[in-house]
């Protein structure tokens, strides 16, 4: 299932027919044309081959004549039907004169873009429109995709759709927008969303997956960056999946920003601090360069804007070879002329050599626009799974910054504080010692992190429950351990500080 040609791209459906992308979308649920579904039609096996682009198994498994088979293999699989199967399934001579469908051959209609159920984060039955063929978006090597294609929904969209904060929002930014679905999540809790894209393509399927989902209609804007955002505007939450990949050259638009290394990533982390309201959150995605001689975190720390906290995590880290064949075969080049490909390869290595690259990360970035004298900034590494959505666990970091920035030791020995739900308490050590060796926490949700503690500090967290101080429990810890209390009172606060950053405890406020 390959992208088509630049030259090829067909006609996209009329963006100024609203009330047809209405009838289409009552007429789509209707048929179960849900990401519920499509599940049970196709089953696990199948389902998930068709997020890997691989389309011979759902094939086999909509081989029948209902409503639903045939709207899989017209929007998903692009198969064309004859219209006599569409009849009282969906409106169809309004989507042929809307340009949602086209006759083709004797007797036969096609669809003109890929429609894919997408299920919300609350369990909304939305619509992903993108280009025939490039329904799922990220690498999978599905064949060469030419300039100006927009792709659909892949891993990387749902991340950033999962980790975005959904405060409620009075104005809202998706820079680099494609196929809409980060402008999509916003119009569910933004007054005003705003949506950019380098491509005009895009923007028109941004139009069309807004109207077919039932969202509010989005303010369009094409051009670079910030390029299409007044000086004196500024929101409440700027979102990006921007064309990170770190490539020689900008061959492919939907993922090669045309910037030297990770300029591009840079320049639109930087840029971002003076475009957000007080308050306001800015995430990403990104690529970064591991350079040699240079600390990687030092590298992102450089990059967050003046007046802003910041908390970068990196999720995964390749060397320069397995960087450049991931993005090689997300293009389909592994496929095609052999010495072709080896000289793209090439072309990746030179590149990453005169730049002394030897790996390139991966991760998320989030920041806040705030007022304090002194904004944090936490860039730390995190490989391990966690636990989507992480909206609400991102505001609850910041959160937490606010109120660590405003207490001292003494403040926090006043404060009370509540264990976080579903923390689990390990001992470590031999069999039949007295004491443990190591007290270890874990989170079973949000980062899922594990932090080792004393006694004190165990015993500390497991009493927490908004009752008493800080003070009063140490004061409590100290008499049954027989321990001074002043001395306790003095080296504990650190570790509660800890337990408080990191998620275990949160202020009883």
């Amino acid at each position: 299932m390959g992208c088509v040609s630049d030259s090829s791209l067909p006609t996209l459906p009329a963006t100024d027919r609203p009330d047809v992308a209405a009838r289409l979308r009552d007429a789509l649920l209707a048929a179960s044309f849900t990401a519920d579904g499509l599940l049970e039609l196709l089953g696990a096996p199948a389902y998930a081959a068709l997020a890997r682009s691989e389309t011979v198994p759902a094939l086999r498994a909509t081989r029948g004549d209902t409503p639903l088979e045939t709207l899989v293999r017209l929007f998903l699989l692009q198969q064309p039907v004859p219209p006599a199967r569409l009849a009282g399934v969906l409106p169809l001579q309004e989507c042929l004169d809307t340009g949602w469908l086209v006759r083709v051959g004797a007797d036969e209609v096609a669809a003109t873009v890929d429609v894919r159920p997408y299920g919300g984060l609350d369990g909304e039955d939305w619509f992903i429109v993108s280009d025939l063929g490039c329904a799922v978006g990220g690498a999978g090597g599905i064949g060469s995709r030419d300039e100006g294609v927009v792709l659909g929904v892949g891993g990387a969209s749902t991340t950033l759709a999962a980790i975005t904060v959904r405060t409620p929002a009075g104005s809202a930014l998706d820079l680099g927008t494609g196929s809409g679905i980060q402008a999509l999540h916003a119009a569910q809790h933004a007054t005003r969303v705003t949506a950019t894209d380098v491509n005009p393509r895009a923007l028109h399927i941004t139009a069309l997956t807004l109207a077919l989902s039932g969202a509010p209609a989005a303010d369009l804007r094409q051009g670079s960056l910030f390029e299409p955002i007044r000086a004196d505007e500024t929101y409440d939450l700027i979102v990006s999946n921007p064309p990170f990949v770190i490539s020689p050259g900008a061959r492919l638009t939907y993922r090669d920003g045309g910037m030297s290394g990770d300029d591009l990533c840079r320049t639109l982390v930087q840029e971002s601090g003076e475009r957000l309201a007080e308050g306001g959150f800015a995430q990403f995605l990104a690529n970064w360069q591991h350079v040699e001689g240079e600390d990687w975190q030092d590298r992102l720390r450089s990059w967050v804007p003046r007046g802003c906290d910041a908390w970068i995590v990196q999720r995964e880290v390749q060397d320069v070879t397995q960087y450049a064949e991931l993005w090689l075969r997300d293009a389909g080049d592994h496929r095609g002329d052999p010495a072709e490909y080896q000289a793209r390869y090439d072309a990746w290595l030179d590149e990453f050599e005169a730049r002394k690259v030897r790996a390139v990360g991966f991760g998320w970035i989030t920041l806040r626009r705030t007022g304090a004298a002194v904004p944090s900034i936490t860039v730390e590494e995190w490989p391990h799974p966690v636990e989507q959505p992480l909206g609400e666990t991102i505001r609850a970091h910041f959160a937490r910054v606010d109120y660590l920035r405003d207490h001292d030791d003494a403040a926090l020995l006043e404060g009370h504080f509540r264990l976080v739900s579903e923390i689990v308490q390990e001992q470590v050590g031999l069999p039949g010692a007295e004491d443990p060796e190591h007290v270890v926490l874990r989170q079973h949700r949000g980062m899922r992190r594990a932090t080792t503690v004393d006694t004190v500090g165990a015993g500390f967290a497991g009493v927490c429950d908004g009752s008493l101080s800080a003070g009063r429990i140490l004061d409590a810890i100290a008499q049954l351990t027989g321990e001074d209390p002043v001395l306790l009172r003095d080296r504990t606060p650190a570790q509660i500080r800890l337990l408080v950053e990191q998620g275990f405890l949160d202020p009883a406020v």
